[in-house]
């Protein structure tokens, strides 16, 4: 494998609004000699997103932006991403939806994990409607941002099988172990063809 120098890896920025147990996994595999991202910034719509503590121990540039107008977050947010050349974003448990003009500017170039087999399930509350609707699985998708809500085009999904004695919170609990893992290797696939 060729050793990546700091210089040639591609600046990415991952957004969060909570726990962020994924950007740890992001974090963790940008490390890696043979990763060819590097995590220039974090963005989080929560001034006290947990998430935010993995940026501060790593390092790393990390803005909390107010969504209270839309339009201002994100010209905010595209002046953080253009200062920082940020070439890829990573939504990464992003409680926001981003508007059309947005994900014009970085076609191709956002990705995101949603913790359902889409098309299945897209939106909230996944784990608890999989349940409901009787399913033997359940699991995650990382897949391109598109225009239309949980609708881009996939690039990895891992089923988690459902038990019967699941709640939405047990399932939550190890459809999270599988994203944590699943993430930063649909990441490696994305960038490989780079």
């Amino acid at each position: 494998m060729v050793k990546l120098i700091g210089k040639s890896k591609i600046s990415c920025a991952v957004f969060i609004s909570g726990r962020g147990t994924n950007l740890k996994s992001i974090l963790k595999f940008s490390k890696k000699n043979t990763s060819k991202i590097n995590i220039k910034l974090v963005i989080s719509n929560r001034r006290n997103a947990h998430g935010l503590v993995f940026a501060k121990k790593n390092k790393i540039n990390f803005k909390t932006i107010s969504y209270k107008n839309i339009k201002k977050a994100e010209i905010q947010i595209l002046k953080h991403l253009k200062k920082n050349k940020i070439k890829f974003i990573f939504l990464a448990g992003f409680m926001k939806i981003l508007s059309k003009n947005f994900i014009k500017k970085f076609k191709n170039k956002i990705i995101n994990i949603h913790p359902s087999l889409l098309p299945k399930y897209k939106g909230l509350n996944t784990y608890k409607r999989a349940i409901n609707n009787r399913e033997k699985f359940s699991g995650c998708t990382v897949h391109f941002v598109s225009e239309k809500l949980d609708s881009g085009k996939i690039i990895l999904q891992k089923k988690v099988r459902i038990f019967k004695f699941d709640t939405a919170e047990s399932l939550a609990n190890r459809i999270l172990l599988q994203e944590n893992k699943l993430y930063p290797k649909a990441i490696n696939k994305v960038l490989s063809k780079i």
